[in-house]
């Protein structure tokens, strides 16, 4: 597994369902944009892999609820990278409210690289990830 990666943001009112708490659709939103940032972070280029003909995506989303996040609360959304086998690796990820460092949400999001055929392998740029 890679360094943790953490990316803090804040609930707005607009993610909130009737019972007053984040909807559980709006955890996803939360991790993809982590995901996004970490990789930002490490040098790799979501649009321009786009651009090269190159897409990441998701294949598998598993999610387990523990507590829930309220307006105004702010969060922590870490991100671990992991290889999953030979054209696949995986974003384990965890929601944290930072006001009493509650688990709010757990996550593995598996992910695969399609090159410009359609066919999925691990771009040189998701590579360098795992020998960094």
């Amino acid at each position: 597994m890679s360094e943790v990666f953490r990316l803090q943001s804040k609930v707005r009112d607009y993610e909130l369902d009737m019972q007053g708490i984040v909807n559980n659709g709006v955890y996803f939103n939360y991790l993809e944009h982590a995901r996004h940032e970490y990789l930002l972070a490490k040098g790799v280029d979501f649009a321009a892999l786009t651009a090269q003909g190159i897409h990441l995506v998701v294949i598998r989303s598993e999610l387990d609820y523990k507590n829930s996040l309220k307006s105004g609360d702010e969060f922590v959304v870490q991100v671990e990278l992991e290889r999953i086998s030979k054209v696949k690796f995986g974003f384990r990820q965890k929601v944290i409210r930072v006001a009493d460092e509650k688990l709010c949400v757990e996550g593995l999001v598996i992910g695969t690289a399609l090159n410009e055929r359609g066919r999925p392998y691990i771009s040189p740029e998701i590579e360098a990830l795992f020998s960094a």
